[in-house]
This record gives structure tokens, sequence and C-alpha cells, in this order.
């Protein structure tokens, strides 16, 4: 079967063929795990398309980091059948959990892979991964009961209370809490949630530049064959910009992060940079050491005021990508605007 799969049989058609013969013995116990409630009846749209359960998922897989370490933190790791796509370390705190959990892909998972998995729940930061050469359609997976679940946060077009990019992260939160019967657990990480974005932006109002005018930011994500890729106007940068009061210096761009030329970002002349440190990704030009070395070798870059009087914030570039991480990013943000004294 799984020869035959890899010359031609259809997507679709493997993963129906396997989920029919190995729902019997994943066909376990459907209680919660201990000290959880149960999930009544959760349905509701996602990205576009309507999503039911009728019971808790026992046999999740996520198709990113970034879904994987949300899973995690909702202590999910028992109910996940496998992860993929990881471009940096686990954190500390998620390692234990994710130690049970079988990676099916070191990269992107295909849809062969994801049908080894068995899943009955599928989960994605963003759509692209559900395409024919990746993890398989949404529709395919759709008419074999698999729901295929993406972040409301690559998808506001779909949102009809027009909520902040960190608004629909917590919803993903409390959908998922739904779905798996952890709406305690959820609610409390999107409160959590909800206070650190409310402390970051305590001071927004009064944050001002040398002057008086709103602060400006680049962020330098980051460098490839020597070119710059920064933040644009549809990436979470620009919310975490205008919650501490300061303005991403190529908002004009609609992109998320678009590829500048290092005399670009000269000319937007930014009163302070971020720079998103992707040591742990290990590309050349990750790492933020050798950021600053992009910038003090360039020519004009160099001689701004924010490099030459290091007005620069360093974050994890995970971070910078939404997530369940992202609310670290906002504070350090924060606090480096009052260190900078941009705001007092």
């Amino acid at each position: 079967m799984r020869q035959r799969a890899r010359i031609g049989i259809p997507f679709a058609l493997v993963l129906a063929l396997t989920l029919a013969t190995t729902g019997c013995s994943t066909a376990t116990d459907d209680r919660a795990p201990k000290g959880e409630p149960a999930a009544r009846t959760a349905a509701f749209g996602s990205c576009g398309r309507q999503l039911s359960f009728d019971r808790p998922p026992r046999r999740a897989v996520a198709l990113d980091q970034t879904s994987t370490e949300t899973l995690l933190e909702l202590g999910l790791q028992d109910r996940m059948a496998g992860t993929a796509n990881l471009k940096t370390k686990i954190p500390a705190q998620y390692q234990d959990a994710y130690a049970k959990v079988p990676v099916i892909a070191p990269k992107i998972a295909t849809g062969e892979q994801l049908r080894a998995a068995t899943p009955d729940f599928v989960m994605a930061a963003s759509g692209d991964l559900y395409t024919k050469d990746r993890a398989g359609t949404r529709e395919e997976l759709a008419a074999l009961g698999v729901p295929a679940f993406v972040s409301a946060v690559d998808c506001p077009q779909h949102d009809e209370a027009g909520r902040t990019p960190f608004e629909l992260l917590f919803s993903d939160y409390e959908r998922l809490g739904e779905v798996f019967g952890r709406t305690e657990r959820a609610g409390r990480l999107a409160r959590e949630q909800r206070a650190a974005v409310a402390a970051a932006g305590a001071n927004a109002a009064g944050a001002t530049a040398r002057d008086g005018r709103r602060p400006t930011v680049v962020y330098l994500y980051s460098v490839f064959n020597g070119m710059p890729y920064v933040a644009g106007r549809t990436g979470l940068p620009g919310e975490m910009s205008r919650i501490v009061g300061a303005k991403n210096a190529f908002d004009d761009v609609a992109e998320d992060w678009p590829e500048v030329s290092w005399e670009q970002v000269a000319a937007r002349d930014p009163d302070f940079i971020v720079i998103g440190d992707l040591s742990e990704r290990g590309r050349p030009g990750d790492s933020a050491a050798e950021k600053r070395a992009a910038m003090a070798a360039d020519p004009v870059v160099s001689r701004l005021a924010a490099v030459r009087e290091n007005r620069i914030i360093e974050v994890p570039g995970i971070e910078l990508d939404p997530s369940v991480r992202s609310v670290h990013a906002l504070g350090l943000l924060a606090a480096g605007m009052k260190d900078l004294g941009y705001v007092r």
C-alpha cells in the first residue's frame, strides 16, 4: 500500500483507506484525561470552512512549531499523534511534553507522512501548509472527516468582528479549548496573555521620540544573501508597534516580511531597530550578531543614529510571528523602549 502510494495513488484515497483500516485500533476510551471536563459539541468557522466536533480529538497533528507549542501549552501532548516543521529549539517548559509527541516530519509534512499518523484533527498556523504537494488540501481532509484548523490570525478577512491579531490569537486558544474540552485552561491562558498585552501598552500614550513624534522602528527579521527582510504592514510587529506607541517604518508595505534594500532601511531612518535573533534556525545571517555586523558593514546604514547609538532591541525571532510566545516579545519591546527613553 505505501509503495503504491508513492507512485501515484491520490492522497485522499490513500488517507481514506488508512483511516478506515485503523479506526478500530484508535477507537479507545473517549473520555477526557483525569481532572479535565469532556468537550461538548463544538462548531465554528475556521478560515472560511465550518468545523464541527462531537467528541474531543484523540490523534491531533500539528503541522508547524507554532501549532505544536499552542497544543503543548494547553496540556494536550497525550492527544497528539504528530508534529512537524520544527524551526528552532522547543522551549524548556515544553520539552518534557514535546518528547511524548511523534515527529512525523522534520520539515514540512507531506500527505503520506500525515496519512501515516492517522489523524482525527490537523492544525496549522497558516493555510499554505494545506496544499496537494504538502499535507493535502483542507477539502481533501474534510471529505475524509478530518477537520483542518487554521489559525484565525492567518485569515483576518473572515473575522466579522474585526479583531486585532492578538485577539485572533487568543480566539484560537478558546476555540481549541472548546474542541478538546480544555475551556478552563484555554480561558486562563487567554486572560493571562490579554493582561500581558495590556501591561505592554500601559504607557503607549506617552511614547515619544526626541522631537515629540511617535518613535519609528524597523524590525529586522533576517538577512539572506546580504539582503534584509523586515516587518511590513500585515505581520504581527505592526500590531506590536501600535500597542507600545511606536510606528512600524515599513507599514506602507502590504507584506508580512518583505525583502528590502539597506538603502531603503537607511531612508526610513528609524528611531530604533528591533532585531529578531534566529540563531537556533542556523541559516547564514540569522543570528543577532550577524545582523549587527551586516548593519555595521553597510556604508549607509552604519551611519544611522539608531546603529551608531546602539538603539537596538533584541528579541527571539520566532516570537515576532504569531504564537503562544509572542506576548513575551511584546514585553521585551515595551521594556526596551523604556530603556531607550521613549517611554517614561
